[in-house]
């Protein structure tokens, strides 16, 4: 081989590589701002008889908790209890499920550095894998009427 074929040859190859190098940044760059955007996620959830709400960021930390002026009236310390834990695990679910979302694009169909470079850390590697959401099921009430701990005078709760 002649030396400009070789020249011609090795331009032709960096070029290549430029091109992949400046590929990579611009998805590096782009899934950056989508884990950004996923983390800043909120989720909200508001219990079936509306006496709870519960707001839960996208790490499933617990960033709000209101309850409605009548809870202490209208429930037990126990079924408002249980009402907490289902609320703040649905809204646990829905901010996991919009990082999720944002997330999605860059999980699949996007080549990896592997795929290009044998022996190259994933990309998607940088992409955390929270621990899923353990429902509970919410406790079978008796047949009782809900009644009242502000109703309870000298009892124990």
């Amino acid at each position: 081989m002649s030396n400009p074929e070789l020249e011609a040859r090795n331009a032709a190859l960096r070029g290549q590589v430029d091109t992949m190098l400046a590929n990579l940044e611009r998805q590096t760059a782009q899934l950056k701002q989508a884990q950004a955007e996923a983390m800043a996620k909120v989720g909200r959830a508001t219990s079936q008889d509306g006496l709870v709400e519960v707001t839960v960021n996208a790490g499933g930390i617990v960033t709000g908790v209101r309850f409605a002026p009548a809870a202490f009236e209208r429930s037990t310390p126990e079924k408002l209890g249980q009402s907490v834990v289902t609320t703040i695990q649905q809204a646990a679910l829905s901010a996991r499920e919009q990082a999720d979302a944002a997330l999605a694009p860059y999980q699949q169909g996007i080549p990896d550095l592997p795929d290009l470079f044998p022996g190259m850390p994933s990309l998607k590697d940088l992409i955390p894998t929270p621990p899923p959401i353990v429902q509970s099921q919410p406790q079978q009430s008796d047949d009782e009427p809900p009644e009242s701990f502000m109703d309870r005078r000298g009892g124990q709760w």
